[in-house]
């Protein structure tokens, strides 16, 4: 009986013991393929972020890469470390001198309307015997018409700033087409007389600019960190 009772208790243990060796088998089925699932998906995973790279590298051409050489890159920082180092000073200068003459002119009350930039635009293009259109004359200097606007802004600005303390007097327009008959172009007494006095008062414009914008920038405060 006793035999009995010992066989009886250890297929009860057994018993107990099948259901934990069943749920660790399986546990570890689990892992297994859960582990085969992951190494399945990782080419799937890595063509994707390719794809992915290659789209935004696509999308970003000319923000990131600018240039591609026998398959070496160029990229922006690039272009942009190499144009810092030639032209990065100079044209820092440029953006400080429009920056006081604009802020002078606003100081003065001097506006330029787009209507007076056009107009200086023809005459301009009637300097070159009008032969020269207005695209050519971009072309030629490698600009686009809002830059050219810009710089014919940014010279009358200068020319009203500094001629309404320049006056030009009948004398020295007489005396200006006495010496200057050969170069002037207009036929009417009327616009002879323009002529000169555009002219003159050009020239003293031309006289007076370098020591005023020097003293503009004298009393500014700039602070370069380039």
């Amino acid at each position: 009986m006793k035999a009995v009772k010992r066989t009886e208790k250890l297929v009860k243990k057994s018993e107990k013991i099948e259901p934990d060796f069943m749920n660790t088998a399986s546990r570890s089925d689990e892992k297994s393929c859960c582990y085969l699932n992951t190494r399945n998906k990782t080419p799937i995973i890595i063509g994707v972020l390719t794809i992915v790279l290659l789209l935004a590298l696509a999308v970003s051409k000319g923000y990131v890469l600018v240039a591609i050489i026998n398959n070496k890159p160029i990229f922006r920082f690039q272009l942009t470390q190499t144009l810092m180092s030639r032209f990065g000073k100079q044209t820092l200068e440029g953006m400080i001198s429009e920056k006081l003459i604009a802020e002078d002119a606003r100081r003065s009350g001097v506006v330029v309307t787009q209507e007076e930039i056009d107009k200086q635009e023809e005459e301009v293009l009637k300097s070159f015997g009008g032969k020269v259109t207005l695209d050519e004359l971009l072309k030629f200097q490698g600009t686009t018409k809002s830059e050219f606007d810009g710089q014919i802004r940014l010279q009358l600005l200068v020319n009203k700033l500094l001629e309404k303390d320049i006056t030009v007097t009948d004398e020295e327009i007489a005396s200006y087409r006495e010496t200057n008959k050969a170069l002037m172009v207009s036929s009417d007494e009327a616009d002879l007389k323009e002529e000169a006095r555009k002219a003159l008062l050009e020239q003293k414009i031309n006289e007076k600019i370098q020591p005023w914008f020097t003293e503009l920038k004298n009393k500014a405060k700039i602070f370069k960190f380039f």
